[in-house]
């Protein structure tokens, strides 16, 4: 895959860094599996290296340019931010010493059971009110009084999202949602909890040497192909910029479906590329 390729689509992980909070690791990693297709099985662990540095720019960037008003929701999760970065550094870990099909599968497994449980379980297609009715409508912040994420949840979110090279967004999202917020705040709030996933992932990809970066020829970091990080954060970061100062306006329920769908999309590409 040429580099005008992976500008454009980096164009998209931008894209789905603010409208969805996934900070590029959703798209990252089919696309550098597909790049990195002559490394067979360990393709997925380039991937997942090179996915948590395009997000640990992504969301910082992404973070940086978020309201302040905004980025108060997480107010007092800061246990719940240390929790999320132990847990990425153990997931990190684990990728480099896991069987690499163990990280591809595990990815294909982990967004089908996520669409089934948007799909059927209650709080995220269909947003309940503070007395507990479902609804049909719109939701806007001033419904309830979000509650806060636990902050039990950190480490188990970290470790998964690190191993798997998502992010934690894909957790992050639907929890956030269901904890009250709309899905313009809970898609904004990810990416914070990103970037402390992210960073310790990174540190982990970045550092010591790997039979796969010994015979593979490619620029590898690490594991992380930086060429393909460098292509798809030049792409995403103007996008980025453009929407935080000019966000959509897409209805509450149609953005939950929205993101519903693009997990779709990233399933049938994951399954196309193993």
């Amino acid at each position: 895959m040429n580099e005008v390729a992976l500008l454009g689509i980096g164009v998209l992980t931008g894209v789905t860094a603010v409208l969805f909070g996934f900070g590029g690791g959703f798209v990252a990693v089919p696309v550098v599996v597909w790049a990195n297709a002559a490394l067979g099985a360990d393709a997925i662990r380039v991937a997942t290296a090179t996915s948590a540095l395009v997000m640990l720019v992504n969301a910082a960037f992404a973070t940086a340019v978020t309201p302040r008003r905004v980025l108060a929701g997480l107010r007092g999760s800061g246990p719940l931010l240390a929790l999320l970065a132990v847990g990425a550094a153990v997931g990190a870990l684990a990728t480099r010493h896991a069987p690499a099909g163990q990280a591809h599968w595990g990815f294909v497994a982990y967004v089908a059971l996520t669409v089934v449980d948007l799909l059927l379980r209650p709080g995220f297609l269909r947003p309940r009110e503070p007395g507990g009715q479902s609804r049909e409508g719109r939701m806007t912040a001033s419904c309830a009084v979000p509650r806060p994420l636990p902050a039990v949840l950190g480490a188990p979110i970290g470790a998964v999202a690190a191993f798997l090279g998502v992010g934690g967004s894909i957790m992050t999202v639907p929890a956030l949602r269901r904890a009250g917020h709309p899905m313009r705040v809970a898609t904004a709030l990810a990416n914070p909890l990103t970037l402390a996933i992210a960073l310790p992932a990174t540190a982990m990809s970045l550092t010591g040497t790997d039979a796969v970066a010994a015979r593979a020829h490619l620029r590898l970091v690490g594991l992380v192909d930086v060429r393909a990080a460098g292509a798809l954060l030049l792409g995403a970061l103007p996008v980025i910029a453009v929407l935080r100062r000019r966000p959509p306006a897409i209805p509450d329920r149609a953005y939950a479906w929205a993101y519903l769908a693009l997990l779709g999309v990233v399933e049938v590409a994951m399954l196309l590329a193993g």
